[in-house]
């Protein structure tokens, strides 16, 4: 049996002043800096065999606090812009309250967790997933099928497109899924990647 941790970073410093970040490269807050130490906390008895992360530098701090606070710096790990968060086009920089003054509640959700709509200029959660998956498929599932532990610090919307994958989410059913920071969620896979069980750590 496989084990998969999902974690998505702590709270960045965009987070906090509530805008659109994408991939603009924000810091993790004080409190974002915490949760990734809480969840470090969270995970003390796995023995991770490696690790995944995007290229931005809130999911590699998140990544970086909890394995140091578990003891397994040294595992491997591995960065890839496949795992970075939904790239949120004009809206990125923007605060999330005045964006929806401006065109609407309904819109700004649509945006934000709808399946196939994307903001002005960015990516919607489908185009997230066709570079998530494959590169998950071919990078991260032989590990797990391998019966191996693995990490994978990301992002709310990266993390979303797997966990649609691993729950055969509906386009429905994904529009009410949030993934919250700093909280690590474990699924445990058999070895033909069809998962046994999930929860919240």
């Amino acid at each position: 049996m496989g084990r998969l941790v999902l974690l998505r970073h702590g709270e960045s410093q965009w987070n906090l002043e509530n805008r659109f970040t994408g991939w603009v490269d924000v810091p993790l807050s004080p409190r974002g800096i915490q949760e990734a130490k809480n969840a470090g906390e969270k995970l003390r008895g796995f023995a991770f065999d490696r690790a995944f992360t995007s290229v931005l530098t809130r999911a590699n701090e998140t990544l970086r606090l909890a394995l140091e606070t578990i003891g397994q710096s040294g595992i491997p790990v591995e960065k890839d812009k496949a795992l970075n968060e939904r790239m949120y086009g004009e809206l990125q920089g923007l605060n999330k309250a005045e964006t929806a003054k401006k065109y609407g509640d309904d819109q700004v959700k649509i945006w934000r967790r709808s399946y196939d709509v994307r903001p002005p200029g960015g990516e919607s959660l489908k185009d997230t997933a066709e570079r998530v998956l494959p590169y998950y498929e071919r990078k991260i599932k032989p590990y797990v099928l391998n019966g191996e532990t693995i990490l994978i610090a990301a992002h709310g919307n990266s993390l979303r497109a797997l966990v649609m994958e691993l729950e055969q989410l509906s386009k429905e059913q994904v529009l009410e899924l949030n993934i919250p920071t700093g909280a690590p969620l474990l699924y445990e896979l058999d070895q033909t990647g069809k998962v046994l069980r999930h929860r919240y750590l």
